[in-house]
């Protein structure tokens, strides 16, 4: 298998919609590895496909008590309210305290094809909140206040901004030797 590459915040597939996977085959089953592995090397707790470029309802996660696939998912009920400090692969170097329901029931389909049932609270419930986000087309920077997300989000693109000019900068020296 292969790492992939992860899409970060302003790339398009990010607020798109994923579609629903008809045939679960090998092909599902080969990147379902690929992107378990990425999450890893991340370092991550879960990862959605379209935030590496597949535009395929599935993610993958692990809460520390080994790793799940989950193809098709819907969240059919929520409840609660928790608040906790979350972070996304795709807003690298950023986070934020973030308002979610508490306890969450989960459905969709495993690599075999059999249905999951899943009830899941706290820190799992909101992995699984998190990641059905993504699929949905929604980063965690959609969760925020909207005062605090125009803050948040104009700081993190006026340095995205600085990276890209000295990156630039730095590779136009090194392609004109200067």
């Amino acid at each position: 298998m292969s790492l992939l590459p992860i899409r970060t915040h302003g790339d398009p597939v990010l607020s798109t919609p994923t579609q629903e996977i008809k045939n679960i085959d090998g092909r599902i089953a080969a990147l379902a590895q690929s992107m378990l592995e990425t999450m890893y090397a991340a370092p991550g707790v879960g990862l959605a496909a379209n935030q590496i470029g597949v535009s395929q309802r599935i993610f993958v996660y692990d809460d520390g008590n080994g790793p799940g696939v989950v193809i098709n998912p819907q969240i059919i009920e929520k409840s609660g309210e928790y608040h906790f400090e979350e972070g996304c692969l795709s807003v690298p170097g950023h986070s934020w305290e973030i308002m979610r329901p508490d306890k969450v029931h989960l459905v969709g389909f495993d690599l075999d094809g059999n249905e999951l049932d899943i009830e899941a609270d706290q820190y799992l419930g909101r992995i699984f909140q998190h990641e059905t986000d993504h699929l949905d087309g929604f980063l965690l920077i959609d969760r925020l206040d909207p005062p605090e997300l125009q803050q948040k989000v104009k700081k993190m693109l006026r340095k995205q901004h600085i990276e890209i000019d000295s990156a630039s900068k730095e590779s136009q020296r090194n392609i004109f030797g200067k």
